[in-house]
């Protein structure tokens, strides 16, 4: 593509919609937000570039056109990339902070999130707001400017104690702490690496990799209960009392470069 152009996500169905009109009609209208975006924010002229993505790994470069809408310069069934989807996935539990949640969000979306699950903790702060919706822009925002090609998924915000007591599926982490004896994050993410390279990997990590992040107070010993017994691993993130939002982007980072070695430990041909 030369030069990386700058990209517009669009939902996977307006691509296929274009699709029945064949490679010489697809033209994307755009909608008033992404007129704004385009004309006011960054300034397209008619002839400029960029590139559209899907969210589900497909990408397409597109002209934007005097009438103000997008041609594809690919046939909307044959991007110009389609990329496999990144594994194994990668959640963040986060009870709602009473500041900061829009930050941890898009900074989660940069990092490499999947899935995003806001949650309503026993300790949390009191009347904490969930504006979904902005949350909602705010991850679409991130997709597009960190150039990635899977869109996370945000899910509703659930009550603690219910949601870490179902079972939980792969390698699902609680980050906890005052507690004696506690397995650092890094070190239970660096026996995960070490266990693919020995080839004695753990089976669950095809269902992923869960991190899950109390409130300021900490988590009820409800919680907690209720979590260990559903089969989340309590773990530290060091030594010092971390903020919600602090906790929750410097826990997904690891996790992101535990991701990145197993897959280059995967990658790595055998002697």
């Amino acid at each position: 593509m030369g030069r990386e152009l700058r990209r517009l996500l669009i939902t996977p169905e307006r691509i296929a919609a274009l699709a029945s009109g064949g490679p010489d009609q697809a033209r994307l209208a755009l909608e008033p937000p992404e007129r704004h975006y385009l004309e006011r924010v960054l300034r397209y002229r008619p002839g400029d570039r960029l590139a559209l993505v899907d969210g589900i790994g497909g990408l397409w470069t597109a002209v934007l056109d005097p009438e103000r809408s997008l041609r594809l310069e690919q046939d909307p069934g044959a991007p110009l990339l389609r990329e496999a989807p990144p594994g194994p996935p990668l959640e963040l539990a986060m009870a709602v902070p009473r500041r900061e949640a829009d930050l941890v969000w898009r900074m989660a979306t940069e990092l490499g999130a999947d899935r995003l699950q806001p949650l309503l903790a026993d300790h949390g702060a009191p009347g904490e707001r969930c504006p979904t919706e902005r949350w909602q822009g705010i991850v679409r925002e991130a997709t597009e400017q960190c150039e990635r090609l899977w869109h996370p998924v945000l899910e509703s915000p659930r009550p603690a104690r219910e949601w870490l007591a179902r079972p939980a599926a792969g390698i699902a982490l609680l980050a906890t702490t005052r507690r004696e004896d506690l397995p650092l994050c890094s070190q239970r993410l660096r026996e995960l690496v070490e266990g693919v390279n020995e080839g004695t990997g753990d089976t669950n990590l095809a269902a992923g990799l869960r991190l899950a992040i109390g409130p300021e107070g900490g988590w009820s010993p409800r919680e907690e209960e209720r979590a260990e017994a559903a089969g989340w691993q309590p773990v530290s993130l060091g030594p010092t009392i971390l903020r919600t939002a602090t906790a929750a982007v410097a826990g997904l980072a690891l996790l992101a470069d535990w991701r990145a070695l197993r897959s280059a430990s995967c990658r790595r041909p055998s002697p």
